[in-house]
């Protein structure tokens, strides 16, 4: 048990002063001896509201965490940070488990990370019912819930195993991205017993958020990546094809990158994993397989070259940008086969056909419901911080300063009579078609679906001829969005009327839409350097700092190599940033410097004085 207070604990192995905000108070209840709940955003420091405690009381805090490179990630950290802590999962050797399950009951690790599926081994719980288990920590906690947009069976294993300890340990809850329902769920599923709850909110205000919508997404990715030199950031692709094409692509354009998706092997995620958290691959271009626990607090920019599924997947896939807080940039390119493959891979989802038929139809439901509420996300002209926001039941102003939408003069547009048009093909083909037939009906289309269906017949068929099908979508999404027409939740998605439909299609109320002045998509993919305005660059420094961090950065990474340890776990950006300004020459004035310790200036503090000592004297 240490004997050292929490600032202590802060202070020595992490190198910070002062607590973020919910920190204190969930340290503080657990401390206490009670269940907690903590709802915050990635980059937020939700690991230390568990690792202060572990390390201050008497006993094992056993961390359950979904996958094995967020176990490494942390383990690694702590152990540079000073702390002895384990990780049992499947990437270990049979001999190097049971070492570590024979130093776990000699009491060397006071935190143990654990796989879910390792609670229910015969070895795993013969160490847990004979050894002091103080707390049982459940990161990402949304994987409980059937309702999350990540559901795994596995942590259900998870009330279970606590049931079987001799004695019950504090059970604490932590994850990023929860609604309502799904934090509701968490606590009756883990059984939490009046859990201190703390939510500090979504908000990560350094991220600017776009949606571009441009007709070659490659040009723009090669632009927007031309924007970012020597930066690191993730491009996320849909399918692994698109994957190996894009990263074929910039390869052969002579960008620094390289690619992950659960086709290739083991030993080649491994190894390209490592080269982008190394330093050694600045663009890493991977499908959703990559990045949950990677912890790399220097990545610039995310890139999702098609849209996700979920809100729930954005807000978590763009959580891995800029975790130091500094300034970080987020662009969605939005297409409309990103719909098309998201809505195969929910009627395809083959954990989904694990479930009972009623519950597969539950879960298929929401899922086509989030991405209903994803697409409506890359349509909307108010704030897109906003939007996350309310979707996750957060209400705040609708400006935020610090996204395309509102860096993007927008006027009012008079759309009532393609509203008129739109509702109007709805009522008369019966509320029977989806909306891409709507679309292309009002348009004046001529493809199967309209022949098969007699669209033509239609008295709304090409009413809208000369208005553009992407000013035709935004209205139709406008309408759907302020309820003036709904979509059904079954498997096809029939457009439907409302109780609100036929005020604009009896009682003449017109329709008035935000839109931006150069709004059609070839403009709008543009990447207008009014948009990025302060965003782009993650450290502004001047010359001669930006040189002392150039080299700071060499040393950070030959240290690296010499403990095989990720740059970012040695200091991160942030702190590199700190001894550029600061240029501390003494080891109190070091040690001021947030992120710096004091085991960590032990082992390295010096080399980086001498380093600013040197580059300082003329």
């Amino acid at each position: 048990m240490n004997t050292m207070d929490k600032y202590q604990v802060l202070k020595q192995y992490f190198g910070y002063d002062t607590f973020r905000e919910g920190q204190e108070t969930l340290i503080d209840a657990i401390l206490a001896g009670k269940d907690v709940f903590g709802v915050m955003p990635t980059g937020s420091g939700k690991s230390l509201c568990f690792q202060i405690p572990a390390l201050m009381m008497d006993g094992i805090t056993l961390v359950i965490s979904p996958l094995i490179s967020l176990m490494k990630d942390q383990v690694a950290a702590l152990n540079q940070a000073g702390v002895h802590a384990a990780y049992l999962n499947s990437s270990l050797t049979a001999a190097q488990y049971y070492k570590a399950l024979e130093y776990a009951k000699a009491g060397r690790y006071p935190i143990i990370y654990v796989a879910p599926e390792r609670l229910e081994t015969e070895s795993f719980l013969d160490f847990a019912l004979h050894a002091k288990i103080a707390m049982v920590a459940v990161d990402e906690a949304h994987c409980v819930s059937q309702w999350g947009q990540d559901f795994r069976p596995s942590y259900l294993k998870i009330v279970e195993f606590i049931k079987r300890l001799p004695k019950r340990p504090i059970v604490s809850a932590f994850t990023a991205t929860a609604t309502k329902e799904v934090r509701e769920d968490i606590i009756d599923i883990l059984l939490l017993r009046e859990p201190v709850m703390v939510t500090t909110g979504y908000d990560r205000p350094n991220l600017y958020l776009a949606v571009q919508t441009p007709k070659d997404k490659f040009a723009a990715l090669k632009a927007s990546l031309d924007a970012h030199p020597d930066q690191c950031g993730i491009v996320y692709c849909q399918t692994r094809k698109l994957v190996e094409d894009v990263s074929g692509r910039l390869k052969n354009g002579g960008f620094s990158v390289t690619r992950y998706h659960a086709g290739l092997s083991d030993a080649e995620r491994q190894k390209n994993q490592d080269d982008f958290i190394y330093d050694r691959r600045l663009i890493m271009v991977a499908t959703n397989a990559f990045g949950m626990g990677i912890d790399k607090s220097n990545v610039r920019f995310i890139i999702h070259y098609n849209m996700p599924g979920s809100i729930e997947a954005y807000y978590q896939e763009i959580g891995r940008c800029a975790r130091d807080m500094e300034p970080g940039e987020c662009i969605l390119y939005y297409s409309g086969q990103d719909v098309v493959t998201n809505q195969f891979f929910i009627e395809h989802n083959k954990d989904n056909q694990e479930l009972d038929p009623i519950t597969r139809q539950i879960v298929s439901e929401r899922d086509r419901m989030r991405l209903r509420k994803m697409t409506f996300y890359c349509f909307t002209n108010e704030c897109l911080r906003d939007y996350i926001l309310r979707y996750f039941g957060e209400y705040r102003s609708n400006y935020c300063a610090n996204c395309a939408n509102c860096l993007t003069q927008f006027e009012n547009v008079d759309v009532t009579e393609s509203a008129k048009a739109l509702i109007g093909c709805v009522s008369a083909c019966r509320q029977r078609y989806g909306i891409n037939v709507i679309l292309d009906t009002v348009h004046g289309a001529n493809n199967a679906k309209i022949r098969q269906y007699r669209m033509k017949d239609n008295p709304y068929y090409a009413v809208q001829a000369k208005t553009s099908p992407y000013r035709l979508r935004q209205v139709m999404n406008h309408l759907i969005l302020q309820g003036f027409l709904s979509l059904s939740d079954d498997e096809y998605t029939i457009v439907r009327l409302t109780d609100a439909s036929k005020r604009i299609l009896d009682e003449g109320e017109p329709v008035v839409m935000k839109m931006a002045k150069e709004q059609e998509p070839a403009i709008k993919a543009a990447s207008g350097k009014k948009q990025r305005k302060g965003s782009a660059a993650a450290v502004d420094l001047s010359a001669p700092d930006q040189e002392l961090f150039q080299q700071l950065r060499a040393l950070r990474m030959e240290i690296a190599r010499d403990e095989q340890v990720p740059p970012y776990i040695v200091f991160s950006d942030k702190t590199l940033v700190h001894m550029c300004v600061a240029k501390p020459r003494t080891k109190a004035a070091m040690l001021a410097v947030p992120g710096v310790g004091e085991f960590k200036f032990g082992k390295y503090g010096e080399r980086f004085l001498e380093c600013i000592l040197t580059q300082a004297t003329p």
